[in-house]
C-alpha cells in the first residue's frame, strides 16, 4: 500500500502521515548520495577536480568566494542540480537572473567538465563539478574541509523566474530571509553560517557591478564579516537584518567569542546540509555532456 494511500485512510493522521512520506521521501534522496560515487565510474575524478584547484586557484583567491556563491545559488533553486550553469536562448534561464548577474566562475566549471569528459564521457556530473570545485576551492585559500558525497545528477530546467523568487535578495528583511532558507530545509543556524561566506555580491543599484562586503578578506576565510555585522556596518540590508532577531544575534555573538575552529566546523556542517537540498540522483535528471546546455 501507498505512503499516499495510506494517509486517505489516516483520517485524522493524514497530515501526520503525509508528512512522514514526505521526509521519508526525502530521506531516500539524500541516502542516495554517497562518497566516492564515482570510485569505480570514473576514480580520477575527484583528483582531477583538486588538482585543478589547486593550480589555478593560488593565481586568483578570490575565485573561491565566487564558486561558493555558484554552489548557494544552484542549491537554491530547484536544488543543487547545476541548472544555474544552462545558458538561455530568450534570456529566461536562471543564469539571467538579476541575482546570478554577477555570478562568475562559468569558464572554470566549464574546463574541469572537459577534463572529466575527456577521463570518462558522461560520467560525472556538473551538479557535483559544482560542489567538488567550492569545496576544494576553499580549502586551497585555507578555508575548512567539509565532506561532499557525490551522486548528484543534472537537471534540465532552469527559469529566471524561480531564481528571482528563490535566493535571498540583498534587500531581505528577517522573516524573508527565515522563509527562503526554510524553504530549503535550511535553519537559522544555517542562516547565519551561510550568510558570511557570500562576499561577493550584487550592487543592488546596479545589476552589473560586484561590491565586496568583505573587502579586508576576500581571499582568506575568516570571520570578519561578523565583526563588521555586529558593529551595524554590512552592506546590505539583509546583513542588518540577523541582528533583528535574538538568535541569530546572539549566535554571531558566540562565533565571535569562539574559535576559528569552532566556525570552521560548524560551516562545514551547514555545507554538507546545503548541498544535499533537493538532490536529483538515480534515474532523475541527466548527466549533461557541456554543462551549459541540456543533451539533445
Amino acid at each position: 500500500m501507498s505512503c499516499f494511500l495510506q494517509a486517505q485512510m489516516a483520517g485524522h493522521s493524514q497530515f501526520a502521515t503525509l508528512m512522514f512520506c514526505l521526509a521519508a521521501f526525502v530521506g531516500l534522496s539524500q541516502a542516495q548520495l554517497q562518497l566516492g560515487f564515482y570510485a569505480k565510474s570514473c576514480p580520477k575524478s575527484e583528483k582531477i577536480i583538486q588538482d585543478y584547484v589547486n593550480e589555478h586557484i593560488p593565481n586568483a583567491p578570490s575565485l573561491a568566494a565566487t564558486l561558493i556563491r555558484m554552489h548557494f545559488h544552484d542549491c537554491f533553486v530547484r536544488g543543487c542540480d547545476g541548472s544555474v550553469l544552462l545558458n538561455s536562448s530568450s534570456n529566461q534561464a536562471e543564469k539571467d537572473a538579476p541575482p546570478n548577474l554577477t555570478v562568475r566562475g562559468f569558464d572554470f566549471i566549464d574546463r574541469l567538465k572537459t577534463l572529466l569528459e575527456a577521463e570518462c564521457p558522461g560520467v560525472v556530473s556538473c551538479a557535483d563539478i559544482i560542489a567538488l570545485a567550492a569545496r576544494d576551492s576553499i580549502v586551497k585559500t585555507g578555508g575548512p574541509f567539509w565532506k561532499v558525497p557525490t551522486g548528484r545528477r543534472d537537471g534540465v530546467i532552469s527559469r529566471l523566474a524561480e531564481a528571482n523568487n528563490s535566493i535571498p535578495p540583498p534587500f531581505g528583511n528577517f522573516t524573508t530571509l527565515q522563509t527562503l532558507f526554510a524553504n530549503q530545509g535550511l535553519d537559522l543556524k544555517d542562516l547565519v553560517l551561510l550568510s558570511g561566506k557570500l562576499k561577493k555580491c550584487t550592487n543592488p543599484n546596479d545589476t552589473t557591478t560586484i561590491v565586496e562586503m568583505d573587502p579586508g578578506s576576500r581571499n582568506t576565510f575568516d570571520l570578519s564579516y561578523y565583526t563588521l555585522v555586529l558593529k551595524r556596518r554590512g552592506l546590505f540590508e539583509s546583513d542588518s537584518a540577523l541582528l533583528t532577531n535574538s538568535f541569530t544575534k546572539s549566535l554571531i555573538t558566540q562565533l565571535l567569542q569562539g574559535s576559528l575552529q569552532n566556525f570552521y566546523t560548524e560551516f562545514a556542517l551547514s555545507m554538507e546540509k546545503m548541498g544535499r537540498i533537493n538532490v536529483k540522483t538515480g534515474s532523475q535528471g541527466e548527466i549533461r555532456k557541456q554543462c551549459a546546455v541540456v543533451n539533445s
